[in-house]
C-alpha cells in the first residue's frame, strides 16, 4: 500500500513536469512566433524605380511601403564598399522601421570601380532630388526625408546629410532643381575624414586614399597633391555647417577599419557648430556584428524624434 501511494505520487509529478513543460514548449513557440512576426512585416514593394541613368546603367530605388505608412520616408543607401547590390535591402533589416510606418527607399547606386565614389555621391544626391519630385506618387512628406545607411552607406548618409541644399533653378532635369538635403541621420561606422584615417588599417601612412580603395577614387587619386584636393571633397567632416540636420551614429570601439575616432571627430565638429550628434558607442564590436538589427530600432526611435512633428 505505501508503495501504491508512493508510485501514484510519482505520476502526479510526472504529470505536473510533462503539463510544466509543455507549457514552456508552447511558451517558447509562441515567443518565436512573435519574434518571426515582428521581423517579416507586411509592405507593398515596387522595385527598380529608374532615377537615373550612367555609363549605359540604370541607377534604381525600390520603394517598401508598409502596411500602415506614417507618411514619412527613408532613404537607405544600399551600399558596402562604395559598391551596390541589386539584390535589395532585406525586410527583415528594415522590419522596425517599417513598423513604425516608415516608406523605405532603398537607393542602388554604381559600384566602384566602375564609378568613382565621386560619383556615387553624386548619384546618391540625384536619388535624394527624385524622391522628392515623386514624393507626392510615393506618399511621402517632401519636407522629412532622413536617410541611413552603414559603412560606406554611413560615409554617403553624412555626405548626402552635409552637402544636400538646392538644386540649381535652370537645369533642364526638373529632378536636378529639386533640394537634395534631409532632415535626420542614422547610420553605423561611417569614415568621415578621409585625409586623416588615423588608426584604420586603411592607412597608407603617407597621406593617400585607403589603401584597399585607390581605385574607387580614380586614377589620379595617387597623386597626392589631387588627392587632397578629392578627399577633401568626399569628407563629410569638411562640409560640417550649421545647416547640418540631426545625426545618430552607431560604432564598435572595436572597428579597426574605421576606428571609432571617425565618428568621434565629426561629433566633436558638428557639436563646434552647434548642432547635434550622438554616438552610441558598441564595446567590443568591430565592423559590424550579429545583433545590428536590434540597433536599428534605435534608428526608429531617431526618426521618431526629428521626423514626427
Amino acid at each position: 500500500m505505501a508503495s501504491d501511494g508512493i508510485l501514484m505520487k510519482l505520476g502526479r509529478g510526472m504529470k505536473t513536469a510533462g503539463w510544466a513543460l509543455l507549457g514552456l514548449l508552447l511558451l517558447v513557440a509562441a515567443a518565436a512566433g512573435g519574434v518571426w512576426w515582428y521581423f517579416h512585416p507586411g509592405f507593398e514593394l515596387r522595385a527598380g524605380i529608374v532615377y537615373g541613368r550612367e555609363q549605359d546603367e540604370d541607377l534604381v530605388i525600390d520603394v517598401m511601403r508598409p502596411a500602415r505608412p506614417n507618411g514619412l520616408g527613408i532613404l537607405v543607401m544600399v551600399s558596402g564598399n562604395w559598391k551596390s547590390s541589386r539584390e535589395g535591402v532585406r525586410p527583415i533589416l528594415m522590419a522596425p522601421l517599417l513598423r513604425r510606418g516608415y516608406t523605405i527607399l532603398a537607393v542602388h547606386h554604381g559600384s566602384q570601380p566602375k564609378f568613382t565614389v565621386m560619383s556615387i555621391a553624386g548619384q546618391v544626391e540625384r536619388a535624394a532630388r527624385f524622391v522628392r519630385r515623386r514624393a507626392a506618387e510615393f506618399g511621402i512628406d517632401p519636407g522629412r526625408l532622413g536617410v541611413a545607411g552603414g559603412s560606406s552607406g554611413g560615409h554617403l548618409s553624412l555626405l548626402l546629410a552635409a552637402r544636400g541644399g538646392p538644386g540649381p533653378s535652370d537645369a533642364a532635369d526638373p529632378v536636378d532643381r529639386e533640394s537634395s538635403a534631409v532632415q535626420a541621420v542614422a547610420c553605423f561606422f561611417p569614415v568621415t575624414d578621409l585625409l586623416h584615417l588615423g588608426k584604420s588599417t586603411e592607412n597608407p601612412g603617407d597621406g593617400g586614399p585607403p589603401r584597399s580603395f585607390v581605385r574607387a577614387f580614380g586614377p589620379d587619386s595617387t597623386n597626392l597633391a589631387i588627392w587632397k584636393v578629392i578627399g577633401r571633397e568626399m569628407s563629410p567632416i569638411e562640409h560640417v555647417t550649421t545647416n547640418l540636420p540631426p545625426v545618430l551614429i552607431v560604432h564598435g570601439d572595436a572597428d579597426t577599419l574605421v576606428p571609432l575616432e571617425q565618428s568621434e571627430w565629426f561629433r566633436d565638429k558638428a557639436r563646434a557648430a552647434g548642432k547635434t550628434v550622438e554616438i552610441v558607442v558598441r564595446p567590443g564590436k568591430s565592423h559590424g556584428w550579429l545583433t545590428m538589427v536590434l540597433d536599428i530600432r534605435l534608428f526608429a526611435d531617431w526618426f521618431d524624434r526629428h521626423l514626427r512633428r
